[in-house]
């Protein structure tokens, strides 16, 4: 087994890389469970710790391939998964956090995954009726009962993060962040820092565009949520493209590929940042894992920036209704 370097969410250590496995299941077309499982065996392999699922994610399905891909390997990973989404694809979204319903949670992903405890359990998105407090209480009592190992939130706002820190430590926030999603910088990402919150991006390749790949949604599976999102809608998708543009520039300049320097970027944002690229192809997790060995100066960090200033990303990265559930 290959060596990643560590980094520490809390007290949490994990590869300096995870891997998000919700493109196995969900969102983005077709997958294939042996090729999905081939590419989580790779993974390991290479020495990435953090697999990243959650019950929504193909209503199950998703936790159940974790589980079998991982049935004889459960010492070598840190599985973390979420639970929040109440509602089947196709319904309106209906956010849970009370306690009756953490609870039915957890020992529904405990079964599915295979195992006694999850190492790492967040709240998917918060739950607008229900105080955090109950919601990070029950998560307690799981923490007590030796089902689950660390608290996580996703997706959540400043204020929610102390008010849920203060009840019972909180080991890591997973919300995205990319070169064209920078929102939770200038308040979020400062608060989990005092509190000693690690940060855990996910889709911190911008869902695939910013590898360049994706000059429009013509090749997308009809049910690709990608499809629905602004920022791949025309006129929007055409102004973003002139940003990967600029990136490849760059990145040809070094030598590696655009979404190598993209995700090199994230990686740089501190000790304390695990992007969790997702990816249900080895070659493309094998080109991620590469991100961890670009170098970045101070110079390259301004050239990036200046390449992807946040203001010229044409639309907002989710439709209105999903960004009620963003930072709450």
């Amino acid at each position: 087994m290959n060596t990643i370097p560590s980094r520490y969410l809390g007290q949490l250590a994990v590869s300096a890389q995870g891997l998000g496995c919700m493109g196995m299941s969900h969102g983005y077309g077709a997958s294939d469970d042996d090729q999905s499982i081939a590419t989580l065996h790779r993974a390991i392999d290479e020495g990435v710790t953090l697999l990243d699922t959650a019950d929504f994610y193909g209503f199950g399905h998703n936790e159940e391939l974790i589980g079998r891909a991982v049935a004889d390997r459960r010492d070598e990973v840190v599985l973390a998964t979420k639970f929040g989404f109440a509602n089947r694809l196709g319904e309106p979204t209906l956010i849970r956090g009370d306690a009756d319903y953490v609870r039915q949670a957890c020992d529904a992903s405990l079964r599915r995954l295979g195992v006694d405890h999850i190492d790492l359990y967040y709240q998917h998105r918060v739950d607008p009726q229900v105080p955090i407090e109950e919601t990070v209480g029950a998560m307690v009592e799981l923490v007590r009962a030796g089902k689950v190992r660390c608290l996580g939130l996703s997706e959540a706002g400043a204020a929610t993060i102390r008010r849920a820190h203060a009840v019972h430590p909180i080991t890591a926030l997973q919300s995205e962040w990319s070169l064209w999603t920078r929102d939770l910088e200038a308040e979020i990402v400062p608060v989990c820092r005092e509190l000693g919150i690690g940060l855990v991006p996910f889709s911190p390749l911008g869902r695939g565009f910013l590898t360049g790949q994706y000059a429009s949604v013509e090749g997308l599976a009809d049910n690709d949520v990608r499809r629905g999102q602004p920022r791949f809608a025309d006129g929007n998708l055409e102004r973003n493209l002139a940003i990967v543009a600029r990136l490849q520039e760059l990145a040809a300049a070094k030598g590696v590929t655009a979404g190598q320097l993209a995700l090199a970027w994230v990686q740089h944002r501190g000790a304390d940042v695990v992007p969790i690229p997702g990816t249900r192809r080895q070659k493309y997790l094998v080109e991620n894992l590469a991100a961890l060995t670009v170098e970045l100066s101070t110079e390259d960090l301004a050239a990036i920036e200046a390449a992807a200033p946040p203001e010229q990303v044409a639309g907002t990265r989710y439709d209105q209704t999903s960004l009620t559930f963003v930072n709450g």
